[in-house]
């Protein structure tokens, strides 16, 4: 790779970096490309030379995110970990995916219904498609494997995960208080052993 490959791609990459916090922050429709021009100091016609587009920022930027993402989903999945450390694991590399990325999820979390109505965002939809399979997978594998309840919904579960997880990136800020390994133990330890310093009795159903 030549000098000036090398420079413009680090180039793209910095372009990329000022455009994902710009549609974390403001969200992808109130973001122009003039206003990411701006913030890299250059005219948007030179903005052109990179990218065609607004859309293929963001597709670029939302794409490589969640191949990473789904890579260290995949890997794990894939391993010999028992079904709870399979969890535990997924569940911490979503946070450590909040505190590295987190201009990405905030994007996914803040815009994903609006960009999956169009064709070329299609698979926003089969990357969500395949993350419920995943935990769902994992959660009923506990229960089989007597590693959680055996009374769980193993889809309200996977809901409560998801939701909990994600949002997050809300109020969660790199720098900022617990680390992102710190949140995740908290959350786990109150998923998997609760808050209460008793259990309460499980009501059977009459």
């Amino acid at each position: 790779m030549t000098q000036q490959t090398t420079t413009k791609a680090s180039r793209r990459e910095e372009l990329l970096a000022i455009a994902a916090e710009l549609f974390a922050q403001r969200g992808f429709k109130n973001t122009t490309v003039r206003d990411i021009a701006d913030a890299a100091g250059i005219l948007s016609g030179s903005l052109y030379h990179h990218f065609d587009s607004k859309e293929s920022m963001v597709d670029e930027i939302l794409s490589s995110f969640q191949a990473e993402l789904f890579r260290k989903y995949d890997e794990v999945a894939a391993s010999d970990l028992d079904a709870r450390a399979k969890f535990e694991a997924v569940i911490r590399i979503s946070f450590d995916a909040i505190h590295d990325h987190h201009s990405e999820v905030a994007i996914y979390q803040n815009d994903a219904a609006y960009l999956a109505e169009f064709e070329r965002f299609g698979y926003l939809h089969d990357r969500n498609v395949e993350l419920r399979k995943l935990w769902v997978g994992l959660l009923e594998e506990g229960v089989h494997t007597g590693a959680f309840r055996p009374d769980l919904d193993t889809e309200v579960v996977y809901r409560f995960i998801r939701d909990t997880v994600w949002v997050a990136v809300r109020w969660y800020r790199p720098g900022r208080g617990l680390t992102a390994h710190e949140v995740a133990d908290q959350y786990l330890s109150i998923l998997l052993d609760g808050i209460a310093a008793r259990r309460r009795p499980v009501k059977k159903n009459s």
